[in-house]
């Protein structure tokens, strides 16, 4: 597994933020999707996860993440889904291969190697799904983990 430290440019997501279980994840982002397939903008991919708490640390009701995808033009929040400019930052990153649920496993190699670079962990974790189940095996999914770092 390949670890590094990335910049990542200014872009804007369209996302719906949720409370509850992981299994709300492939509904949740399809309505994403499908609203910014129905409105005129250019969809960047990887569509992505962002998950503010860990289903180790607390119960499933409480489990805080947002689902999302980019996007190139001009858009207004609706009542469900919300639009914000994600700021240029660095991350620590690396791709994970296998199964969706088993990505967290490199979660400790990342922040290991940003302490050793001389970073911080300095937000939630996102997961970048590169592929989909619809089109290669479960064992075939690629996932880029990415924490946002910043200097000690």
């Amino acid at each position: 597994m390949e670890i590094e430290i990335k910049t990542i440019s200014e872009h804007q997501v369209a996302f719906i933020h949720e409370k509850g279980s992981y299994t709300k994840i492939p509904e949740t982002l399809g309505k994403v999707v499908g609203w910014l397939m129905s409105q005129n903008v250019e969809i960047q991919m990887p569509i992505y996860g962002l998950y503010y708490n860990s289903p180790h640390e607390t119960s499933e009701e409480e489990l805080d993440w947002e689902v999302g995808a980019a996007f190139i033009g001009k858009l207004e929040n609706t009542d469900e889904i919300q639009i914000k400019t994600v700021p240029q930052h660095e991350t620590v990153s690396a791709i994970f291969k296998g199964p969706y649920g088993e990505a967290a496993s490199i979660y400790m190699a990342l922040i290991e190697h940003a302490a050793q670079e001389g970073y911080q962990i300095a937000g939630a974790v996102l997961e970048s799904y590169l592929n989909s189940p619809e089109e290669v095996s479960e064992s075939e999914l690629l996932t880029e983990v990415q924490f946002p770092v910043v200097k000690k």
